[in-house]
């Protein structure tokens, strides 16, 4: 066991300190110490795609009345006048019993539109001294003043009017804000993590004292411009004021009072159900049937939680013409008793927002989200052990992965890195669906990304400078396409050992003891050298595999380990190049003074098994069976018959598109069976017609002597020789002199049979 780990740590050292070093960094970076914009980045990336695919359900609870391009065309355009205002304020609280009305509009102007004001100013300056004007304004106030009228339609009922703060420089304080909801003088001297604001845009004094309450509509954008989370409590001078979801969510339920909480040891917020230790917690509505707990992050905001694509179309929340509502014509079951917000969807009303799950979501369907939210207790924060939690999943993914990966083989090492990956956003998404803890997770999937890819790097490297020193080795004896190719699919090829139909080729130099008498040692090792490196480029070019140098014999194969469908044709045409590549070898040598090459060459195709064989101390690539040994035996017999090239019957039937001269009917040594042998010529469309004829006479010739007609077949192989001198037509000459001594046997087939190798 122990040289076990021994031998692990002394082949994986480098790549589990790489591991260390990676989840170091990234330990840094959950810490503080290397803040990163990237992964703040990415970290929204996966708040935001959360929601993204969630599917909504309608939310019944709460309607958005909605300004819509409906509603303009048949009201006239926006603002109305407060008169129609008024009208759909008692019609959502009275006819549909509306449970609360958020207006996420601001009516911070008078309304002139029924000329009441100039009449007013006529009575009281140039025509005050007519009496009866005067008297009747007061009888037509109750119609003519629609400021009024609206502020009479909100007395008493649960609106919630909406307003604007500004920082921007030069706005002022317009109209008036509602009650705070507590001031500085309520925290003792505690101070508040708190969004400040200089100046608001708010509701007609009238207005405003009429409603219920009153609540600001200010979002703030993250640095990308989505908006993901929104203020609670807001600071204008000493006092704090609420938002408008937190404020209408406050009359839907009846409560009385929000107050930050801050609790101390022992303290106990409403009936003990939560406690704290000093630092703000959050958020605390006194309302029915019990009190309500709203977590917080940062500037007293709380995360939104986005349901659907938002609109009309979202799926989320229902939208309701409000020209529908003030006429009455909307069904009372799908309205009544509801949460209302009063809002638009119209582009050119400037209340569209871009959020996570829309660039342009209605800007009140955020509030309708942050009520649904606070109405069932069900928020999304970021725990105060955020940070400990994405250390800890960082040191488990850097142990885990930095450990099995350098152990692991690709396949294995992809799975265990997409598991793991999986297994972190998994965890992420429950907690966040269950718990509602929004967690990081961004580093601890880049550490995954960056422990898999420096892994994958390693390997490639390393894999790489083996491959590169594989084709070089292979090289040697395969043609670097066939290296290359192979390397680009190594699963299709292996060194297991099979059969398959080849064709195999030996090559042998002739009178070789002769030449290398006639050479000093290292013209000899030259000489050699040259030789066999242009027979090798030769096979190499027309994708042949190299076996082995046998001294200086060649033994090479084709069709292996890349099938080639054209074995035979391809080794037939390397065995014409050879030859020809030998005549201009000649004319080196005899430049140099060396002894001129000729060399045999012998082919056959045939079933053979190929594969890595040998002994445990060494292997080779190699071929062996019936088909090897006779192109073995046909390369010795080159030299009898005076030819370069021999090849037996399956390669001239595997080869078709070469012209061949049939030699003679063999019995080799360790085979029975008689074989026709060929000498390949040339390729058939490119024979020259002289030799065309002259190979025809001779086919005529051989059949005279198998025929036993020994002096027609003279005759015939004397014009032969006389017209092309061959070692072949002597043979044969000899042969017919030799029969007419001793003649054949009476069932004598035409066979040569050699008794040696």
């Amino acid at each position: 066991m122990l040289r076990r780990l021994r031998t692990a740590f002394g082949k994986y050292w480098a790549r589990w300190l790489l591991a260390l070093v990676l989840t170091g960094v990234a330990g840094a970076q959950v810490m503080g110490m290397l803040p990163n914009r990237l992964v703040e980045r990415l970290d929204l990336f996966f708040y935001d795609l959360r929601m993204r695919v969630a599917k909504p359900d309608l939310d019944p609870r709460i309607v958005i009345i909605d300004i819509d391009e409906k509603s303009i065309g048949e009201l006239g355009r926006w603002p109305w006048s407060r008169d129609v205002v008024a009208q759909l304020v008692r019609q959502m609280t009275q006819t549909y019993q509306a449970q609360s009305v958020g207006f996420d509009v601001v009516f911070a102007e008078p309304d002139t539109s029924s000329g009441y004001g100039r009449l007013e100013q006529l009575a009281q300056g140039p025509l005050k001294d007519v009496p009866q004007l005067a008297r009747q304004l007061q009888v037509l106030k109750p119609q003519m003043d629609y400021d009024a009228r609206l502020a009479e339609a909100l007395q008493g009922q649960p609106v919630v009017m909406g307003y604007n703060l500004s920082n921007e420089s030069g706005a002022i304080a317009k109209g008036q804000l509602p009650p705070p909801a507590f001031s500085v003088a309520d925290l003792g001297g505690r101070a508040l993590d708190v969004t400040h604001w200089q100046a608001y845009g708010a509701n007609l004094p009238q207005l405003q004292a009429a409603a219920r309450a009153g609540g600001f509509f200010n979002p703030i954008p993250d640095d990308d411009g989505l908006i993901r989370a929104v203020p609670l409590i807001a600071q204008v001078g000493d006092h704090f004021y609420e938002s408008l979801a937190l404020a209408t969510s406050r009359v839907a339920l009846g409560g009385r009072r929000i107050k930050p909480v801050f609790l101390q040891r022992q303290d106990v917020l409403f009936e003990g159900q939560l406690r704290d230790y000093g630092a703000l917690a959050g958020i605390a509505v006194e309302a029915r049937p019990q009190p309500l707990f709203i977590p917080v992050e940062r500037h007293l905001t709380t995360l939104v939680t986005y349901r659907g694509a938002g609109g009309p179309k979202g799926g989320a929340f229902r939208y309701v013409p409000a020209v529908d509502v003030i006429r009455g014509t909307y069904p009372h079951d799908q309205l009544d008793g509801r949460i209302m917000l009063v809002g638009t969807t119209v582009p050119g009303l400037n209340d569209l927002r871009a959020t996570p799950v829309n660039p342009v979501y209605p800007g009140v369907e955020i509030h309708a989200n942050l009520i649904a939210s606070i109405i069932d207790d069900d928020f999304k924060a970021r725990p105060d052990f955020a940070q400990g939690y994405d250390a800890l999943q960082v040191l488990l993914v850097g142990l885990l992965l930095g450990l099995l990966l350098p152990m692991l083989g690709p396949l294995a090492s992809m799975l265990l890195t997409v598991g793991a990956a999986a297994a972190l956003g998994g965890l992420n998404f429950w907690l966040y669906d269950s718990a509602g803890m929004v967690l990081p997770l961004a580093t601890a999937l880049l550490l995954v990304a960056m422990l898999f890819i420096s892994n994958l790097a390693w390997g490639y490297l390393f894999e790489y400078r083996n491959r590169k020193a594989i084709v070089n080795l292979f090289g040697e004896y395969v043609a670097p396409e066939l290296v290359a190719e192979m390397a680009a699919n190594p699963e299709s090829y292996n060194m297991e050992g099979e059969i398959r139909e080849l064709t195999v080729m030996f090559s042998d130099v002739r009178g070789f003891t002769t030449i290398s008498e006639s050479l000093q040692p290292n013209e000899l090792r030259e000489y050699i050298n040259v030789y066999l490196t242009a027979m090798s480029e030769d096979i190499r070019g027309n994708r042949g595999t190299l076996d082995k140098y046998i001294g200086d014999a060649v033994m090479a194969f084709w069709g292996a380990p890349l099938e080639l469908p054209d074995h035979a044709a391809r080794a037939v045409a390397t065995a014409l190049k050879m030859q020809q590549t030998t005549l201009l070898l000649n004319e080196e040598f005899i430049r140099r003074n060396w002894p001129p090459l000729k060399i045999g060459i012998g082919l056959n195709s045939g079933q053979m098994r190929v594969g890595d064989m040998g002994s445990k101390i060494r292997k080779a690539y190699t071929v062996m069976g019936d088909a090897v040994n006779l192109s073995s035996r046909l390369e010795s017999i080159t030299k009898v018959y005076g030819v370069g090239v021999l090849v037996g019957q399956a390669t001239r039937q595997a080869a078709p598109q070469f012209a061949y001269r049939e030699l003679d009917r063999v019995r080799v040594k360790g085979k029975n069976e008689p074989v026709p042998i060929y000498e390949p010529l040339a390729p058939e469309n490119e024979l020259d017609a002289v030799l065309r004829a002259e190979v025809e006479h001779w086919h005529v010739a051989l059949a005279l002597v198998r025929a036993q007609r020994w002096d027609e077949a003279e005759a015939a192989l004397l014009a032969l020789q006389q017209e092309q001198p061959r070692g072949l037509y002597t043979l044969y000459l000899e042969r017919i002199a030799h029969y007419r001594v001793t003649p054949p046997a009476a069932d004598w087939d035409g066979v040569t049979t050699f008794e040696t190798k």
